[in-house]
């Protein structure tokens, strides 16, 4: 007897056997067929139509280990039953669990229908595949609660469109739980890896710094092209007396007067919208970060802000002195932002401020 017909009779004997109903019996076929499946040639059409009608038949009448454990070793094999692979797929999450990690036999739309109607631990298996199609993803973006979006964005082999990735940013932006995955993530675009840097701690800032450090000056160009389509008008209102701080250090700017040390002047006696307007005149930002940097104190920003414009070390421990004001170790972390202006490499602040420079309009002082 040849192996095909031996191989037909045996399935026709295990298809037989499917209205066995001792339990104990009915595993034992499912595992059978499953058997059979895996051994012998590749399967016709019609011979994989009849192993998908018989595996679908005798699994959905199974509990939950059963077909788990016909879950688990049909997500490795290839070229398995389409229907039954969709409704394991579709199953309880330890049965779908494997599928949906590890199957090649699922298309793309039908990982994208399990995405759209399944819960967060079906879209965190599909988070976890070799290999994420972007419109797989922009669901999971959708949908994902943050441990399910942090298990994507650590997986490099998900595809995310521009869009998905500008989504992710903007709901980092305001959630920490986030921060670590979308500053990791290798195929962050530029542009939008650095507008998490005010919003990161410290040492994240610096992945940021090392990123910015080692782009290639095409890839900058490019992402900063990305950027400026991105960056929007809303900032915040702008204080009561801008219009005069701008009209002043317009007039400054024309008569030369304006220097570092003026800058200093100007915050030791408290003119901070004018010491705002001047910083971007002098370091060439937008007044928006100006005033976030000034607002929140951030010095790590400021030494940024004041290596790429040339300031020297004095005048940025001035700076910081005066912002730090009365706080009690105002010298020490003068001392200690002093040593961090020290280190830090003027080509990393200039890549860096030319993220944060794609705010400036055209109407602004500098460009007068």
């Amino acid at each position: 007897m040849s192996a095909a017909v031996a191989g037909g009779s045996r399935l026709n004997d295990l298809i037989a056997l499917a209205r066995e109903s001792d339990s104990g019996r009915r595993r034992e076929l499912l595992r059978g067929v499953t058997d059979l499946f895996f051994s012998g040639d590749r399967h016709g059409p019609s011979e994989l139509a009849l192993f998908d009608q018989v595996l679908g038949q005798l699994a959905g009448e199974m509990e939950v280990a059963v077909r788990a454990e016909l879950a688990q070793r049909m997500a490795q094999g290839t070229g398995a039953p389409i229907g039954l692979m969709r409704s394991l797929a579709a199953d309880e999450i330890d049965v779908a669990r494997p599928v949906l990690q590890h199957s090649w036999a699922l298309s793309e739309a039908d990982l994208l229908q399990v995405a759209q109607t399944h819960g967060q631990d079906h879209l965190r298996a599909i988070s976890q595949r070799h290999s994420v199609p972007a419109s797989v993803s922009e669901a999971i973006v959708q949908r994902g609660d943050d441990q399910t979006l942090g298990m994507l964005l650590r997986n490099e082999g998900a595809n995310l469109s521009r869009q998905a990735h500008e989504q992710v940013v903007d709901r980092a932006s305001v959630n920490p739980a986030l921060h670590e995955a979308v500053v990791n993530r290798k195929s962050l675009p530029i542009d939008l890896l650095n507008e998490m840097y005010f919003v990161v701690e410290a040492q994240l800032r610096d992945q940021i710094l090392s990123r910015n450090a080692e782009i290639d000056p095409a890839e900058l160009d490019a992402a900063l092209s990305a950027g400026r389509k991105r960056v929007a008008l809303g900032d915040g209102a702008l204080p009561a007396d801008y219009a005069e701080a701008e009209t002043a250090v317009r007039a400054m700017k024309a008569k030369g007067d304006i220097s570092p040390r003026t800058l200093a002047a100007m915050l030791r006696n408290r003119e901070t919208t004018r010491f705002l307007v001047a910083l971007g005149v002098l370091a060439n930002i937008d007044f928006h970060t100006a005033r976030l940097i000034l607002e929140r104190k951030e010095l790590d920003a400021l030494a940024i802000v004041c290596k790429a414009a040339d300031f020297d070390r004095s005048l940025f421990l001035t700076f910081t002195v005066l912002i730090l004001d009365r706080d009690g170790d105002a010298m020490a972390r003068a001392k200690a932002h002093g040593d961090l202006y020290a280190a830090l490499p003027k080509d990393a602040a200039l890549r860096t401020i030319r993220f944060w420079r794609m705010r400036r309009s055209t109407g602004d002082v500098a460009a007068a």
